[in-house]
């Protein structure tokens, strides 16, 4: 398959950005229709942090699926998906120091200190700030490509935190935090060098 035109790219990441949307379109749309009952604040954390990991999970899937199918464009959809967990991940921990916490930040600070799962997602919260604010292709040039990939390597450690976070703040069913952990470990198995270079291998052949 031929690299897709200019004009092509642009379409592709304008239905790419209205599709990202559509999770918080939805929920909005769930809101005004009083679907959120009885928890109104319960779901939208709990759906806002759903993304966080889908779209964490899709920017880690470029790579591999850029080496296995030779699509070498998907890697221009790289930095929007990353930007997409960013805000979900803002609107994430805004409802939860606005809805949840009235914005009482002592109450906040002690949550963090206190409660692992909430220390956990704070901190792949934080970690997610560097890697957005160097998102541009101006910050690739002034920090130089290699310190720029060494930074932004910090994703393997928030998805990781990401994935924590879900499985210690979940109390009984466990399933899904395993389905988020078990496709995390299998793209970051296929990182591995003895696995990349099969994967190299196979798209060569």
């Amino acid at each position: 398959m031929g690299q897709p035109t200019s004009k092509q790219i642009l379409l592709i990441k304008t239905v790419l950005f209205f599709a990202a949307l559509l999770p918080l379109a939805w929920l909005i749309w769930d809101g005004v229709q009083g679907r959120l009952e009885p928890n109104p604040v319960e779901a939208i954390t709990h759906r806002t942090g759903d993304w966080i990991l889908n779209f964490l999970l899709l920017t880690l899937t470029v790579t591999p699926l850029r080496k296995l199918s030779g699509l070498h464009w998907l890697l221009r959809l790289r930095r929007m998906l990353g930007l997409f967990a960013f805000f979900y991940a803002c609107l994430h921990f805004t409802t939860y120091i606005w809805l949840d916490q009235f914005f009482l930040m002592s109450e906040v600070w002690k949550d963090i200190a206190k409660r692992p799962y909430i220390t956990v997602g704070f901190t792949a919260f934080v970690l997610l700030f560097p890697l957005a604010l160097t998102s541009t292709n101006a910050m690739v040039k002034r920090m130089g490509a290699q310190r720029w990939r060494r930074l932004h390597r910090l994703v393997y450690v928030i998805a990781i935190a990401g994935v924590l976070h879900f499985l210690w703040l979940v109390k009984s069913d466990i399933r899904s935090p395993l389905i988020y952990g078990f496709l995390l470990a299998l793209l970051l198995i296929m990182r591995l060098p003895a696995v990349n270079q099969r994967i190299t291998a196979f798209q060569r052949a």
